[in-house]
Order: structure tokens, then sequence, then C-alpha cells
């Protein structure tokens, strides 16, 4: 990616890299670029090729020349970065058809079950807007947007922060995989269905975006082969799978399903961090009993970062370079192509022992200091062998520990466990 732009009011370069842009007489200047391009002239800035030659690679591949200006971390250093902006797209009928139905038979099952719906829905502020707005009895809020037509990845991201900070969810649901919702926000992916197949009562199965918590030993055994090495590694893995990939499989969410269980709670959306970068993130519905069994593991999620929360910017103070360098792996934040997760599981997360936390009974480190006619009553109490005898885990009161019908813990212990105590 190029490492500067070109001001269009200004008529200058500008110089991402240098702590005053190259322009130290103008000290507002990077307040203004960074502004949103919502809050500002959209042709504000250009690409710099573009601007040179009267063309560039972007362009040519269908996108604007326009640009916007965001901060992006890699590697722990974060960077100014400049994005090209996707032409302005307008709905073809076909689209809009297929958004008006989609619309329709979410408000449509949400009313059969008897939830509200509002279409069209706008927040107290008035300009927040909803495509339909599902509210469930325990006074949740569910924002669906459907998306059929192009989208940029900024615009979700912001529209998303709009909605959840007026208190409401939101759910996007696309028919295309490639589509800048997917992974950018709590979503659903369809089959691309036309709008009579949409407003029918035909069933439409979320394909993706709604995922099912799986825990296993990796074992020469274990009916899935190792995520890692293809194998078997003897580790403990927690991963996200769709319904199909679950061992056993789960059955498919089906969108009308979808509609009542996220208004209702029963299905709610997660944002987990891969365990060896945990800037790189997948977001999903799932069953609020699996993020439940997460979070005992690795604890809550952490709510996503707000706009320009990066760590201070780093300046390499590099010569002004005006090539485009659109469609290379660069930070473009307008990229439609989908961060997916691992082919089979996402969130992929491996251990060496089972975590801590999700011992119930406390791990204790005693051993049982009985003498020996102590340890030979014991085994005549609990009716087992001498050699039998051993601590609970729990209290470390003597019990049939090892050999055959051994236990771990004692009966009180095990109930206290049996009831979450």
């Amino acid at each position: 990616m190029a490492n500067g732009v070109f001001h269009t009011a200004y008529d200058i370069e500008i110089n991402l890299t240098l702590p005053d842009l190259g322009h130290p007489d103008l000290p507002g200047l990077l307040e203004e670029i960074t502004t949103p391009t919502g809050r500002r002239e959209r042709e504000l800035l250009e690409c710099l090729e573009h601007h040179r030659d009267g063309a560039c690679q972007a362009e040519e591949d269908g996108h604007s020349p326009w640009m916007a200006i965001r901060r992006r971390t890699v590697g722990g250093r974060t960077h100014w970065v400049a994005a090209h902006l996707p032409v302005r797209h307008t709905p073809t009928p076909e689209e809009s058809a297929k958004h008006r139905a989609m619309k329709e038979r979410i408000a449509r099952v949400a009313e059969r079950h008897g939830l509200r719906a509002e279409v069209e829905a706008r927040a107290t502020d008035g300009r927040t807007r909803t495509d339909v707005l599902v509210t469930g009895e325990g006074g949740r809020r569910i924002g669906w947007e459907a998306q059929y037509a192009p989208i940029s990845a900024e615009t979700v991201r912001r529209r998303s922060r709009a909605a959840a900070a007026h208190g409401i969810v939101p759910l996007w649901v696309t028919n295309s995989d490639r589509s800048a919702v997917v992974e950018r926000a709590p979503w659903a992916r369809v089959d691309d269905f036309g709008w009579r197949e949409i407003l029918s009562p035909l069933a439409m199965v979320v394909r993706a975006g709604v995922r099912h918590l799986q825990r296993w030993k990796c074992l020469p055994s274990s009916e899935r082969t190792c995520p890692e090495n293809g194998s078997h590694c003897n580790r403990f893995h927690f991963g996200w799978y769709l319904p199909a990939l679950c061992l056993p499989k789960k059955p498919p969410t089906e969108v009308d399903r979808l509609v009542v269980a996220s208004a209702d709670g029963e299905y709610v959306p997660m944002r987990v961090p891969r365990q060896r970068d945990p800037r790189s993130v997948s977001r999903m519905w799932v069953p609020a009993a699996d993020r439940d069994r997460w979070h005992e593991t690795f604890g809550p999620e952490e709510e996503d970062e707000a706009p320009g929360t990066d760590g201070a910017v780093t300046y390499t103070r590099r010569e002004l370079d005006p090539s485009c360098r659109y469609g290379e792996e660069t930070f473009a934040f307008d990229d439609t192509r989908p961060r997916r997760g691992d082919s089979a599981g996402t969130g992929l997360h491996t251990f060496d022992d089972v975590p801590e936390r999700l011992f119930r009974v406390p791990r204790q480190g005693w051993g049982l200091e009985v003498t020996e006619p102590q340890r030979l009553a014991a085994a005549r109490t609990l009716g087992c062998e001498a050699w039998q005898v051993g601590p609970c885990a729990g209290c470390g009161a003597p019990v049939h520990r090892y050999g055959h019908r051994g236990v771990h813990a004692c009966a009180a212990c095990r109930a206290r466990v049996a009831v979450g105590a």
C-alpha cells in the first residue's frame, strides 16, 4: 500500500510516515484527514498514482481512487494506513427485492412467535436505523440487517457500533461469503434464494455464522483428527465448529429459528480471539450454554476496542511512495475478502493439560497421612484392600481410591460437584 495520499483541497501530497505528514505549517492536518468519510468530503483524499498518472490498479479493479486513513497495528506497531474507498453502489432491482423480502420474513416470523417486530425502526436519536428490530420478552433487542448489496467494512463497523450504543445487538444476514459483514460483526450467511423463495415457507438454513463448542482430548482413538498436525497430539483442544462438523453432528440452524432464539437469548453473539494472536478474532452466534462453558474455561470475552484506541503511532520516516498497492497483502480496511478462521474450526485453543479452572473439586497437594493400623481399619470400613485406600481429592478423607471400583472423591464431595456447589 502507498504510504501517502494527495489532498485535493490543499493540492498537496501527504507522507503518512512522517510525524508532521510533511507539512509542519498545517498542524491540524492529521485530524482533518482521519475524520470519518461520513463527516467530510468523500473526494478529499486521492490515490497518489491516480493523481499523477490518471489511473491506478484499484480503479481498474472497480474501486474508486478516493482514500480514507485508519490506524492499523501489525506486530505490535501501529501505523497510519490509506485504503481505497469502494465505488458507491446502487442496489439493483433484484437486490432490493431480496432485501424487502428478507425484512418481511424476519418480521413475520417474529410476530408469529409473539415477539415484537419493527421494520425500518429508528433509535431515539432519529438517525440510527435498523432494517428489522426484534424485541424478546426479556427486553432483549436484536437489530437485523438484511444485506444483499455490497457494503464497505467501515460502514458495517460504524452501523454496528451505533446499534450497540442504543442497546441493540446487531445481526447481519447476507447471501455472500465475500460480504464485508463476514467476521466484522455478528453475522449469518444463507443461500442465495430469490425474493419469492425468501417469502415462501421454504426453510432457509444458516450456512455460516452459527457454531458450536467442541472439546476433546486428542488421542489416537479420537474420532476427530488433530487440527494442528492431522494425526494426534495427546493435548486438549477447544474450538468452535459448524453444526455438520460437530461430533456428533448438530442439527443446522434455520433463519426462522435464529430470529426467535436470538431474541430469547438462547443464541448469543461471541467474539473469540485466536490463541496465538489475540488481535485476530472470529465472530459468530452460539448457543448460550456453549458460551457459558467457554467462559468457564477462558473467562468472558473482551469488548471490541473503540475506534482510534490502538497503540501510539510509529512513524518510520520513509520516502513518499506514489505507487498504488491495491490488491497486495496490505492493510486495506475496505478489503471485502472475509477474514475466515480455520476451514473446520474457529477460535481453536490447545492445552497440554486441562485448564485449572475446569476443576470444580480443587486439586490437593496432600497425601493420606495415616498409620498402618488406621489404613487397615479404613480398608475394613470401605470394603477394599489396604493398598487401595487413598485421599479424597476434595477433602482428603480416606476413600477407596485405587484399583477396581476406585473413586476420585468421597460421596459428599461428588455430590457438591453434581449440584454445582
